[in-house]
């Protein structure tokens, strides 16, 4: 089976991995250090945290923007559960407003109409790797008082504006989940350019251990002293992980290189196929491309995925909507909320899409995905 994402490892990896495994450091050591500094770096931002996961990193945020009972987090139903959850752990409510028609990003124009004096934070998701209208989003956010979290899980890489993804918004979070545009097994990250939050950021994934002096309530302990200002978790990256990450930072120019050329090659192919609709992408953006997502017409997306998986290719549906979860039904969210995400996750599949991908791989797709819509 042809698989929609996978990662690439090399021996440069293996040996940065081996690295550490022979050094007097697993974890809490010099590779966290460096990787941290690495990705804050590319980003053009002060401070970057890394941590376990994708998932960790928006729980991460959302603890850093200190949202808690009584607020509002508003985001896409377009995104895994994830994006949602993280801020309802921290007991906020999640209000989901509706998706661009064409590219599956949040329309600002939607949070614009849901937005109040209890919204907190903006939480926008950069869709198959297509960076959200930032700008619009910071601009609705800041008016009210709240802060922009850009869950950029698919667009590490990515710019806007010639502006890196991790700079756009007040918080930005990463996964580096094997299928992303580079991994480090299991991790993520959370940058920011904000002395505070970034503090928060980094106390809330060490347990909300606080070793600064100067604000201990009991500053005349001895060096062993450290304090717990606010229950955290711990989330910390080990420098295994970290290692790999590093080696991947290395080679993630070459990995969009690839992508782009695999995104370029797909838009070719399938321009113009009855019943196919490929992505709207947007022209102030460079996207380092994590899914390609199509768009099949006529009601028969299930059809195709089934045909294309029983061919042996691994094709996915990204996403369910959120709210359509039992979870969220519990809660009192019903379908038709938001129509264009509906829409848009009933007609979407995603072909395969990563950098290890060769052209006679994704000529196999194009080719049978066309037999199938018989073009």
């Amino acid at each position: 089976m042809l698989p929609y994402g996978r990662q690439w490892i090399d021996e440069a990896d293996v040996a940065a991995v081996t690295e550490v495994l022979t050094s007097d450091w697993l974890t809490t050591g010099p590779w966290v250090r460096d990787f941290e500094h690495a990705l804050a770096a590319r980003a053009g931002v002060a401070h970057a945290v890394s941590c376990t996961s994708g998932t960790a990193a928006l729980h991460i945020a959302y603890a850093a923007a200190g949202i808690g009972p009584g607020d509002e987090v508003i985001t896409t139903p377009m995104t895994y559960v994830a994006t949602a959850s993280g801020a309802m752990h921290h007991g906020a409510t999640v209000v989901f407003a509706d998706i661009e028609e064409d590219t599956g990003n949040i329309d600002p124009a939607a949070v614009e109409a849901v937005v109040s004096e209890r919204t907190r934070v903006i939480a926008g998701v950069d869709y198959a790797g297509q960076p959200v209208d930032i700008d619009r989003l910071n601009t609705i956010a800041h008016r009210v008082g709240a802060v922009t979290v850009e869950d950029a899980a698919h667009s590490v890489g990515s710019t806007d504006k010639g502006r890196p993804v991790g700079a756009l918004a007040d918080l930005t979070t990463f996964s580096f989940f094997p299928t992303k545009n580079m991994t480090t097994a299991e991790g993520g990250a959370v940058l920011t350019d904000d002395d505070a939050l970034a503090l928060r950021a980094d106390e809330f994934h060490k347990i909300g251990v606080s070793r600064d002096r100067s604000t201990y309530r009991h500053p005349d302990e001895g060096a062993w002293w450290y304090e717990v200002p606010s229950i955290g978790l711990n989330y910390r990256l080990s420098d295994v992980h970290a290692a790999l990450g590093l080696s991947q930072l290395g080679k993630l120019d070459d990995f969009k290189a690839r992508r782009t050329a695999l995104f370029a090659r797909y838009q070719e192919a399938l321009a113009g196929v009855d019943g196919l609709r490929v992505p709207t992408v947007r022209s102030w953006v460079d996207p380092t491309w994590h899914l390609y997502p199509v768009r099949i017409l006529g009601g028969r997306r299930r059809e195709v995925f089934e045909k294309l998986r029983a061919a042996g290719i691994g094709v996915q549906v990204n996403y369910i909507p959120v709210y359509w979860h039992p979870v969220f039904e519990d809660l009192g969210y019903r379908r038709g909320l938001c129509p264009n995400a509906e829409r848009f996750y009933e007609e979407e599949i995603s072909l395969p899409m990563f950098a290890r991908l060769s052209y006679d791989e994704q000529d196999r797709v194009i080719d049978t995905l066309r037999g199938i819509l018989g073009a």
